[in-house]
Formats: C-alpha cells, structure tokens, sequence
C-alpha cells in the first residue's frame, strides 16, 4: 500500500513538472489535514505492505479519526431537537417611557436577531410533530450586549418552584431500568402538582401539535423588570404573536407525520424562507406597575399564571422577521446557547422565581455543553466585548494584549455610568 502510495505522488510530481496538469497548490482546491497540510492520499491507510497493519505515523489517518471520535457534544437536557434562522427585529412604537434598553430606542431601528425554535420533549431524533410544548426563543445582538428573550409557545410554565424542574424532567424521560418512554412517570409527577394543570389544557389542546414553527405563538413566559431613563421600573410579559395566524394540527394528522415525515418543522420553516416566504411576529409587552404587583388578586411573578389582557392590554412594540436560513445547521443552531441571564441595561430579572432559577441553570449547563468559552462562539458571540476574562479551554478571542486585571492604571476602561442608572436597588 506504501508503494502504490509513493508511486501515485511520484506519478503526481512528474505530470506536474512537465506541465501537463495545474498545481494543487495554485487552485487552492486540495484536501487538508485539521492543521492544513494537503493530505497525499484519502482512501486508504498507511499500512506496512499489502496485508500488514497501521502505522502510527500516518498522521492524516489519526488526524481524521480523533477529529471524529470527538464530534459528538451533548444533547440539550430539554429542547434537545430543534430550528433555528436569523433576521431582524424592527420598532414599530416608542415604548422608552417603560424601557430604555437601546434595542428599543427609535421607531425604525433594526437589530439583528437570531431564533431557535424547539421540541420541549424528547431527544434528538424525536419527532417535530409529537404532543409537547414548543420553545421559541430570540436573541437580539444589540449594541450594549446580547439579549435573550427564551420563551415558549405557551404563556405559562409547569411549575412555579424551580428545584422541581430535575424531577419534572426526569419525570418525562426514559425509564432508568427499562430505558423505555413510561407515561405512568409522567403522569405520576404531574398528578401530584396541582399547579401544572393549566400546562396539561394547553399541551392536550391542539395547542400541543401546532403545524410547524411558523404558524405559532411565543411568550416570554417569565416576569421581567422594565427600566425608563428616570429609574422608574415596571414588571412586564412578553408576547410575540404570529402574523401567519394560528394553524395546529390535529392528532390523527400528529400522528401520520411521525411515520411520513418527523423533520415536518424544521422542513417547512427552512423552505419558507429559502422561497422568500419570510415568517414575522408582532412584539408586545404587558406593563404592571409597582403597586398594581403589590395589590393584584395573584403573584404577578407566579410562572403558572397569566395576567389578564382585559387588565393589562397588550402594548405593541415591534415586528421580528426571519429573512436568513443557517448555512451550517451545528454551528449556527447546535451551537446556539440561550439564556434568560443574558439581560441588557433597561431589562432586569423580577422575584419571578422560576426566572430566578433559569438564570443560574441555563449558562451553567452550557458551560458544559458547548465549553465555558461558549460565548466566543460567532453565533453567541456579542457586538462588544472588553474584560478581564482571559484563556481556558478553546479561547477564540483573547483581546490581543490587552490589560488582564482590575483596577489597573493602564487602560481607560470604566463602569457603564448608563448601566449604573438603569440598575436601581432591588425592590
């Protein structure tokens, strides 16, 4: 195998120096190894003669295979199987006596978006089609970091305690001894919180099979605290309405699509906006004040509850368009990571206390997912970023030589006095 090998490069070598065939080199058009060496044969291994074994120093073979060993990440926990596509976000309303988040400074002002859609069950190779709430969640690339609105297709969570949420998932996996699907789970965990009944009429509504992503609703499910350039916070609910309108599929539909084609959503999301057929939602804000949260009939930061329109009309605020399908599904979607931490000056966390829970658990389980440089990660990297924080493992960007500690009399860099304004004391 050696000797074909070297006898295909002299072969090679001679056609080249006699100008019959072009170089490699001058097309750019080569293979390469992982550290980009042009590899002088693809389709076989190194071997010592016809039938004798491997050689170790066949490094484009050990490169291939160690690349490949390590190709697989870990799945989401929850969410495991989704779509993603980027666009933008447009105001359409001056909403800056509630917020003065710069994403919503000026009508007309456009900010970059990107959005993952996901089956809240299930694994990886599940079905898009199967009976399960629907993740829906934004992030918005603004000038003063990136913003994160995770949500989901229904307005209300399972639970209102985070420390239950391992057991609720656990709950909806596979059986541990069996390490088969076991409703019996399931519905034993279900039935013994009260408080996630309102999920269940949502999930076996037809709600619970909607016609892929774009026909669907969002919710920002959580209570967030909004802030106005006076300090002056109010508690608001996201909603993003589709402007396709609502389109659910029955069960008995559900159910043949899992047989004929169990990519149905992320199909048809991805050839809709290859047609130019562009999916948008329309932005609203349900606003509280201070005092109505304080004298209201219910926990406004209550996950389980909605707050009524009637009381609390919807506010619009502006259109979210997907115009962009990934040009590589696992570095554009895979490596996504969203996360209801990731706030903007003018948006804070509110005692919601399942909000309260998601802001420690959803970076930290990407720091195990993707590495805790994820956010070096050109789908999650933010417009700006100057800090300390320096190496570990796979650093993309290390600021160059810049200063690594604070205080420090080298550089210029101060606290945000516009950030400092927009964070009041906890009340």
């Amino acid at each position: 195998m050696r000797k074909m090998k070297f006898t295909m490069l002299k072969l090679v070598v001679v056609l080249l120096l006699a100008g019959i065939i072009p170089s490699y080199a001058q097309q750019n058009n080569y293979i390469t190894t992982g550290f980009g060496a042009p590899v002088s044969y693809k389709d076989a291994s190194l071997t010592i003669g016809r039938r004798g074994p491997l050689l170790l120093e066949d490094t484009e073979f050990i490169d291939e295979m160690a690349h490949f060993d390590r190709e697989r990440i870990p799945e989401r926990v929850v969410h495991a199987k989704g779509a993603g596509a980027f666009g933008y976000f447009e105001v359409t309303n001056d909403i800056t006596r509630y917020c003065a988040a710069s994403v919503f400074s000026t009508v007309g002002k456009r900010t970059k978006i990107a959005v993952r859609f996901s089956v809240a069950g299930g694994e990886r190779g599940s079905a898009d089609t199967r009976r399960s709430s629907r993740g829906f969640a934004i992030k918005f690339y603004t000038e003063e970091g990136n913003w994160d609105l995770v949500g989901s297709n229904f307005p209300i969570f399972a639970i209102r305690d985070p420390i239950l949420t391992p057991s609720m998932i656990h709950a909806q996996k596979r059986h541990p001894a069996t390490f088969l699907p076991n409703s019996d789970m399931q519905w034993d965990f279900f039935t013994s919180r009260p408080e996630t009944t309102y999920l269940l009429l949502y999930t076996f509504s037809d709600k619970g099979t909607p016609d892929g992503y774009r026909f669907m609703d969002g919710f920002g499910v959580n209570t967030f605290k909004l802030i106005n350039a006076s300090g002056h916070h109010v508690y608001s609910k996201f909603h993003y309405l589709s402007d396709q309108g609502l389109r659910n599929l029955t069960a008995r539909r559900a159910q043949e699509l899992t047989a004929e084609d169990p990519e149905y959503a992320i199909r048809d999301l991805y050839n809709a906006i290859g047609s130019s057929n562009y999916p948008s939602w329309t932005l609203y804000i349900q606003v509280m004040t201070d005092e109505q949260a304080r004298n209201s009939s219910f926990n406004p930061f209550d996950a389980t509850k909605i707050w009524p329109e009637d009381i609390y009309p919807l506010i619009q605020v502006g259109r979210l368009t997907l115009n962009e399908n990934p040009t590589n599904f696992f570095q554009d979607v895979e490596q996504m990571a969203l996360s209801p931490s990731n706030l903007v000056p003018g948006i804070k966390p509110s005692p919601d206390r399942i909000l309260q829970g998601r802001l420690f658990s959803y970076p930290d389980t990407q720091r195990y997912r993707l590495g805790p440089n994820f956010l070096q990660i050109p789908v999650n990297c933010p417009l700006n970023v100057r800090n300390y924080q320096r190496d570990g493992p796979m650093s993309y960007n290390n600021q160059g030589n810049n200063t690594v500690y604070h205080p420090n009399s080298v550089d210029s860099l101060n606290v945000s006095q516009r950030a400092a304004a927009l964070s009041p004391p906890y009340s």
